[in-house]
């Protein structure tokens, strides 16, 4: 890893430093490994617990799935630790206050220690590295002029800092930060009233419309609907979303929302084999159910009285099917979030938030640091 350099001005006031970890080789071994024992602990109870995926669930749905698997569960661990109930993350910002807490005039505390995060290393790679990458099968970004472009060459951690270690202007949080915890809502799923907070109804059936199909408000069990809210079918000749046309706006809206993420999440792409039918069926409706969770509670709409009940126990335990599904879940619920809403500006914060590896990976993270140290001696 980059070491600080020696040469750098100390912070003044023992302001907090925003900008990448420097340790030593013993205490960065040492962080790293309890990086992924938290990492492997978290997936474990995720795997065995179906409470605690709606936990994580909850997590990710307060941040609006700005973050990567790997800073989810980095943030979340270390919130804990400390006993916080997170709510919103930036870095420190740039000295010119484009970025950051800066950008909101708001300032870290002296003293705060920063929360760690994963974040990309960028630099612009040599042609003998360009000739390395392509060989192994890796596009590699060019300029105009043909030479290669600055590009994330790795991940390093990074500092960040949450919105209670600051003092400043008042600032809210853009999305949903209330955090529940999981309660049981009986034996069975309730299905939501009242209105539609998110008026995201027409652009949800756009979404649908694009993916080339068909879409259909019904009566309860008339065509392809049975006793179901909403299903979604693709078969030769057809290609059609349906959804009970005498639910509540809200439901109208959870329903529509569930469908189009069966569809982004690729489970139209294969039908289960008959073998293990229900732990697809587990996986698939637990994945759709959490990304539209998700998406409403990122939106406005608290959509827990139905989603819990969907939980089941299909993971059985298997800490590689939870995380497959934990990164389905979380770049599908990024994706339709970004059709549903502005595209953020390109800035350092949005870089630290959106980026980040799906799993703690010390081999990677050593060999990008020692590329930065290389190219700094």
């Amino acid at each position: 890893m980059a070491k600080n350099n020696p040469t750098a001005k100390k912070p003044k006031n023992n302001r907090p430093q925003a900008g990448r970890v420097g340790r030593g080789g013993d205490d960065r071994a040492d962080l790293l490994a309890k990086i992924k024992a938290d990492f492997d602990a978290r997936l474990a109870r995720m795997a065995a617990e179906p409470a605690q995926w709606v936990e994580f669930i909850d997590h990710v749905a307060t941040f609006g799935a700005r973050y990567s698997l790997g800073n989810q569960i980095l943030l979340l661990v270390q919130a804990e630790e400390r006993g916080v109930e997170p709510r919103y993350f930036l870095p420190y910002g740039r000295k010119d206050g484009s970025t950051g807490w800066k950008a909101h005039k708001r300032y870290v505390r002296a003293g705060e220690t920063a929360f760690k995060i994963w974040a990309p290393i960028k630099r612009r790679p040599t042609e003998e590295q360009v000739a390395e990458w392509e060989a192994a099968g890796r596009t590699v970004k060019r300029e105009l002029s043909g030479r290669p472009a600055v590009q994330v060459v790795g991940f390093g951690l990074a500092n960040t800092f949450e919105l209670s270690q600051t003092d400043g202007e008042p600032f809210k949080p853009p999305t949903v930060m209330v955090r529940r915890r999981v309660h049981k809502r009986g034996s069975g799923p309730q299905l939501l009233v009242g209105d539609d907070p998110t008026g995201v109804f027409d652009d949800l059936v756009k979404l649908i419309k694009n993916e080339g199909y068909t879409f259909e408000l019904a009566a309860p069990r008339t065509g392809h609907l049975g006793g179901a809210n909403g299903v979604t079918v693709r078969g030769p000749g057809v290609q059609i979303v349906q959804v009970r046309d005498d639910v509540d706006p809200a439901q109208r809206t959870k329903t529509t929302l569930h469908e189009l993420a069966h569809i982004r999440c690729g489970h139209l792409d294969t039908a289960a084999a008959v073998v293990g039918e229900d732990v697809h069926r587990g996986r698939n409706e637990t994945e759709a159910e959490s990304v539209a969770h998700i998406v409403l509670r990122a939106l406005g709409m608290d959509s827990a009285a139905y989603s819990d009940a969907y939980v089941f126990g299909w993971a059985g335990g298997d800490m590689d099917l939870v995380k497959e599904c934990a990164e389905t879940v979380l770049r599908v619920a990024k994706q339709i979030l970004t059709d549903l809403t502005p595209a953020d500006d390109a800035t350092e914060e949005t870089d630290l938030m959106q980026a980040g590896p799906d799993e703690p990976d010390p081999a990677a993270f050593e060999l990008a640091s020692a590329a930065v140290e290389r190219r700094a001696a």
